[in-house]
């Protein structure tokens, strides 16, 4: 049995409380969401939707966090039941059909940025726009180093990342 490094140790010992800062930011988003009626994963689906209609799958890719496609593909389902959002047909694809916010799923996402933005302000303003900045970056090349052993091809090149080289 081999022993982990010092920047493996390290690694290991940042996950729970990214688990925890995960948990945070799923209760604050609920606590904007609930409110108009949407829950933390319809925002995201909708909201992924703000600036041009999407496929299920695109949305997936875009939204990225950890939201499978049937994930995604029941949330879209649920918001075009409710007159959130519709399906419009691809001219790209004949069985994947386009999803975009109607103009009430519009409404209820611009609706948010209110509290959206008294939240991000209040925590942002707690800890320091350079802190902030700073995690950001380490948090991308830990995502990109991890992609990056894994053999995902959505890695991030370290020129494209805060504080990579150039």
């Amino acid at each position: 049995m081999s022993e982990r490094s010092a920047g493996g140790d390290a690694l290991t010992n940042l996950v729970l409380p990214i688990f925890e800062l995960n948990g945070e930011f799923l209760a604050a988003a609920r606590d904007i969401a609930e409110p108009a009626g949407l829950t933390p994963a319809w925002w995201q689906v909708l909201g992924a939707t703000l600036d041009e209609p999407l496929t299920v799958s695109e949305i997936a890719r875009r939204v990225g966090l950890g939201l499978a496609r049937q994930s995604v593909q029941r949330s879209a389902d649920i918001l075009v039941d409710k007159g959130w959002a519709e399906y419009l047909a691809n001219p790209h694809h004949q069985r994947a059909k386009l999803l975009q916010p109607t103009p009430a799923g519009r409404e209820s996402i611009i609706g948010l940025r209110h509290a959206q933005h008294q939240w991000a302000d209040a925590v942002g303003n707690a800890v320091s726009e350079s802190e902030l900045l700073a995690v950001q970056g380490i948090i991308q090349r830990i995502i990109a180093a991890s992609r990056a052993f894994r053999g995902d091809s959505v890695s991030i090149p370290d020129e494209e990342l805060p504080g990579g080289p150039g």
